[in-house]
């Protein structure tokens, strides 16, 4: 992507998505974009394969993609589209975080081997905020469905620690 938004794209490969979004591994759950409009609508895919490191331990002899990662990967769709509205230097001092989570729904598991297909649209668009309404299916049957909500806020770089002073010897006792 250039530093530019490009609100006419409507498609991104996973260099694309980690050029807007700040997630990496393990936590990016969309590897692709397959259609997008514009302050509208998103449709992302998430591969699953059973190299996720959350199905060591969920479950290890019935491996199930943790329910709050499909709304976290609905929440990342969405945060794709509104970053697409900045460039590069305005998403360097901004950060997409959720403001809510409702209607919450999980109708099937999600195992590896499934493509899981996000479709978000935006119920309210605002210039800091979006209200979107998420829908992951597998081969057509709903996984998962929530109304999420993603504020956007400026990302304040943490500043360094101050180093501690080394500690001085302890004096040796008098005799």
């Amino acid at each position: 992507m250039t530093d530019q938004p490009n609100p006419t794209a409507n498609t991104m490969d996973i260099l694309d998505i980690m050029s807007i979004l700040p997630h990496r591994y393990p936590f990016l759950l969309i590897d692709r974009i397959v259609e997008m409009e514009r302050k509208t609508r998103v449709v992302a895919l998430k591969n699953v394969t059973i190299n996720e490191p959350y199905f060591a331990g969920h479950f290890p002899d019935f491996p199930i993609m943790p329910a709050v990662l499909m709304v976290e990967a609905i929440a990342q769709a969405g945060a794709a589209l509104l970053l697409t509205e900045y460039t590069a230097a305005e998403r360097d001092s901004k950060l997409t975080v959720f403001a809510g989570i409702d209607s919450a729904r999980f109708r099937r598991p999600v195992v590896p081997g499934d493509q899981l297909r996000i479709e978000v649209t935006v119920l309210n668009w605002r210039s800091n905020a979006v209200k979107m309404r998420g829908v992951a299916t597998v081969e057509g049957k709903v996984a998962c469905e929530a109304i999420v909500m993603c504020a956007l806020t400026n990302r304040n770089k943490p500043k360094p620690a101050p180093t501690p002073e080394p500690a001085l010897a302890p004096e040796p006792p008098a005799l």
